[in-house]
């Protein structure tokens, strides 16, 4: 079967893109703008790459020919960035995704699976967050992952083309950029540290997320392939909330570190608690996330060890990994 990432070269699309080339023909459509080649190295004898952007509609018709489903990763995935730049986030974020829902049914897809956000939730108090929650985005990257959701509704009922909007809540692991601005806070925590440096905390450190392993996203988005019924919206993540307190001190812990984290003063526009409902998943796609924080964190630890400073630190942290597997579980 024929299937379409786009921004498959990306920290999710190319794990996603793993996978999906074990069984089926893959078209990976990535302007590298954020998306790094070499997460495809090993992998480029088996896949189609695109070097091209979602707002060209016509290399996306070129591109979509034959396929049966579309999974759309691309994005400016940062609400920061959005805040910075609301103009490119709306062009690469919903103008982008009308482009690829329109491509998709006009090459006949089946599906159409949307990497959709928890921020549309907002700051809104209420825990845990369900699907029929009445969104409160707080930037233009919320905003833009609600309407590229509204125009998925549009094109399942007005064109027939099955849709599926996964929201995901915060997600880590092998191929997160810690160097990046924008980077999430997993990856800035352990770069810090194999740095020598301590973590930095903005707040009191007592705000809570819903940590959800790269590997568990993915399983979600086969699921919600493989499963031809499945049409609609679905919270992706644990169902669990943890601290950054209580994140930092499991990274500490399994990298073997001492240093007291910093805290600074609180940023703009995070929200303080987030959690997700994961029942519709569990229905509706037959989800259950597979790690948990310290299984997935150990990982992750040793992927970013072993591809900074040649190995070097990898091998230094893989040995802390196992002096410190006791306190960390």
């Amino acid at each position: 079967m024929k299937v379409v990432v786009t921004g498959g070269a990306g920290f999710i699309g190319s794990n996603l893109t793993d996978e999906l080339a074990r069984d089926h023909e893959v078209t990976v459509i990535d302007n590298l703008s954020t998306g790094r080649i070499e997460n495809l190295d090993h992998i480029r004898d088996r896949i189609q790459f695109i070097n091209g952007s979602i707002l060209d509609l016509d290399l996306l018709r070129r591109a979509f020919a034959g396929a049966d489903t579309v999974f759309h990763q691309a994005a400016i995935p940062s609400v920061q960035r959005s805040v910075d730049n609301p103009i490119a986030s709306n062009q690469a974020n919903v103008d982008g995704t009308l482009n690829v829902l329109v491509a998709a049914k006009d090459c006949g897809a089946k599906k159409f699976i949307f990497a959709s956000s928890s921020a549309i939730y907002g700051d809104e108090p209420t825990l845990p967050k369900t699907e029929d929650m009445k969104p409160y985005p707080l930037s233009p990257y919320a905003v833009a992952k609600i309407t590229g959701e509204y125009y998925a509704r549009v094109f399942s009922e007005i064109y027939g083309l099955k849709t599926v909007c996964l929201r995901y809540f915060n997600v880590y692991g092998p191929r997160q950029d810690p160097k990046s601005e924008y980077a999430a806070v997993i990856p800035i925590f352990i770069s810090r540290i194999m740095e020598g440096l301590p973590p930095v905390i903005f707040g009191d450190g007592n705000q809570t997320r819903d940590f959800c392993n790269v590997r568990d996203v993915v399983k979600a988005n086969i699921l919600a392939m493989e499963k031809g019924s499945a049409v609609g919206v679905f919270n992706i993540a644990c169902g669990k909330r943890t601290s950054l307190n209580q994140l930092a001190r499991v990274i500490m812990d399994i990298m073997g570190s001492e240093a007291a984290p910093i805290h600074d003063k609180p940023r703009k526009g995070d929200i303080q608690d987030s959690v997700a409902d994961i029942s519709a998943a569990r229905m509706g796609l037959n989800f259950e996330p597979d790690y948990d924080m310290v299984s997935g964190l150990r990982e992750t630890v040793k992927w970013f060890g072993e591809r900074m400073e040649g190995g070097c630190i990898g091998k230094r942290i893989g040995k802390r990994v196992m002096v410190s597997k006791d306190r960390a579980s």
